[in-house]
């Protein structure tokens, strides 16, 4: 497992050709550094999560430097719970994992107040418009540590733990943000987790700028009443599902006799067979994995590129949703530098 570890653009390399559109090397002035950090929740536990954190933000700072040859990129892994590590405060997007375990299991901890404090600074830097502008995605255990946080809904532990791969609800307002509203009513995302966000205080979500993206079941209390995906405003989007999941680490997942079992005891043979004819469906869970996080970056270094002379990029499309599926949307083979030296990437 690595701590404190950091990726460089050298590790993401290209061909450095720009694409026939135009574009060219840049300016002097649109040579300032994007930096991204994922806030690695798993307290040192192994999981295919970070490979795929990796993977996703690997092949964004492809899709920029495409556009844009010649420009730095750094990615910076924080492991607070398990290291008691500070949050860089020097980055422009951050990245905040799922974990193991309880939400209220770190309070004593020194990691604990640091997350606190950051979240505080967020949301003043989220809400900047000019190019020292931050942003903050949050998923599974984070968003509960963004929820307890903010006290934006009671987070409590469910009856039994839900997972699998599983339809997630937009609400009317999830459906016109840009996060979700490619997905219309439904998206299909994985989850694992033995908590949830619920009793909504809507003056306090108000109060922020934000609204509910997400949740778990479409009239609000059928299938549970679990909020799945929060805008807080500003920056600051999270969701409780694993939107980072793609096809191939689920299906290991699936896969596992142990697994398999659990899931077909807690739900029955017929939705296992559903869920297995899910992953077969591009655009189930590979729309999910090649739209959501991907967007949020996307959409984040666009309001950057307005004050830093970037050149934008494209929103992923339909061939990226594909790419997923298919197993073509790998990160590129890197090396990761921490503590001043060098060592091969961990295959989670």
């Amino acid at each position: 497992m690595r701590r404190g570890a950091e990726f460089t653009s050298s590790d993401f390399e290209t061909d450095g050709d720009p694409r026939d559109t135009g574009v060219h090397p840049l300016s002097a002035a649109a040579k300032r550094e994007l930096s991204i950090c994922v806030i690695d929740m798993n307290n040192g536990h192994v999981n295919q999560a970070m490979r795929c954190f990796r993977s996703i933000v690997g092949s964004f700072f492809e899709r920029v430097q495409r556009a844009n040859p010649g420009l730095r990129t750094r990615l910076i892994e924080a492991s607070p719970r398990d290291t008691q590590a500070i949050i860089p405060r020097d980055v422009d997007i951050y990245i905040g994992s799922g974990g193991p375990g309880s939400p209220y299991d770190g309070d004593s901890d020194r990691w604990f107040d640091d997350f606190g404090r950051f979240c505080d600074e967020m949301v003043g830097q989220a809400r900047k418009d000019d190019a020292d502008e931050k942003s903050f995605f949050a998923v599974c255990y984070t968003f509960e540590m963004l929820v307890r946080h903010f006290k934006i809904a009671d987070v409590s532990v469910r009856d039994s733990r839900k997972f699998g791969v599983m339809p997630i609800y937009t609400t009317p307002y999830g459906q016109k943000h840009p996060l979700l509203h490619a997905f219309h009513d439904r998206l299909f995302a994985f989850e694992h987790r033995n908590w949830e966000a619920v009793n909504l205080d809507e003056k306090r979500l108000r109060e922020m700028g934000g609204g509910v993206l997400a949740q778990e079941s479409r009239d609000g209390h059928s299938k549970g009443r679990a909020i799945l995906g929060i805008d807080f405003g500003g920056g600051i989007e999270a969701v409780q599902f694993h939107p980072e999941a793609d096809r191939a680490g689920v299906m290991s997942w699936v896969a596992r006799p142990e697994q398999a079992e659990a899931f077909r005891e807690t739900y029955g043979e017929f939705t296992y067979q559903a869920m297995l004819r899910t992953l077969d469906d591009p655009n189930r869970l590979a729309r999910t994995f090649a739209l959501v996080i991907p967007g949020y970056l996307t959409r984040r270094f666009n309001r950057l590129a307005l004050h830093r002379g970037y050149q934008p990029i494209d929103l992923p499309s339909s061939e990226d949703v594909l790419a997923a599926f298919s197993g073509e949307a790998e990160a590129p083979r890197s090396a990761v530098q921490g503590n001043g030296s060098m060592q091969k990437a961990v295959n989670l």
